[in-house]
């Protein structure tokens, strides 16, 4: 068993750092090369319990107000991603208040040179990104924050925030949405 969630933390700080499992592949040593470690990714990754992320917006008393997510991790070939993330308002998960969508490619750009076996990656959504709200308070927000370029924000209707500007998010138009992080 702790193999297995030693493997999943290794592929998951690829998105965040998080606890995760792989449905379709087994524990894997963490010394690869690059080739070894994008065969063992091949396939879908998912949370396996909600997570817990720090926000930029503060509580009352100053401390650092978590938001709450899953998230589902297709590799796919060619270096290809997509990644659907549900933000929720609660630990559990039950109230989800947005879903997001990203599709792009993964650049590899070399061993990282204090974290051994890890492999430094830029996620870059070049071929997709779409926002979905899923309560009717995130869709309120979203036409107060996002109302330029886009229409009425509505629960259960995607939009695609794509090469566009999205305040929220802080996308500029015409630049692609990127995240370097380590496999």
């Amino acid at each position: 068993m702790r193999k297995a969630i030693k493997a999943s933390l290794l592929f998951f700080m690829a998105v965040g750092g998080i606890a995760a499992q792989s449905v379709s592949h087994p524990a894997k040593a963490i010394d690869m090369d690059i080739a070894a470690i994008k065969k063992t990714l091949l396939g879908d990754w998912q949370s396996i319990a909600p997570e817990v992320r720090p926000s930029t917006i503060k509580n009352a008393d100053g401390s650092i107000k978590p938001f709450y997510l899953k998230r589902t991790f297709k590799y796919l070939p060619s270096d290809r991603f997509e990644l659907e993330i549900v933000n929720s308002a609660d630990p559990y998960g039950a109230v989800p208040l947005a879903r997001i969508k990203i599709g792009g490619h993964m650049l590899w750009q070399g061993s990282h040179p204090i974290a051994p076996g890890a492999q430094k990656v830029d996620f870059i959504g070049d071929e997709s990104y779409e926002v979905t709200p899923l309560a009717p308070g995130f869709a309120d927000v979203l036409n107060k924050v996002a109302p330029a370029g886009y229409a009425p924000w509505v629960v259960n209707t995607p939009q695609s925030i794509f090469g566009k500007n999205f305040a929220p998010f802080a996308l500029k138009e015409g630049t692609n949405f990127m995240e370097y992080d380590l496999v």
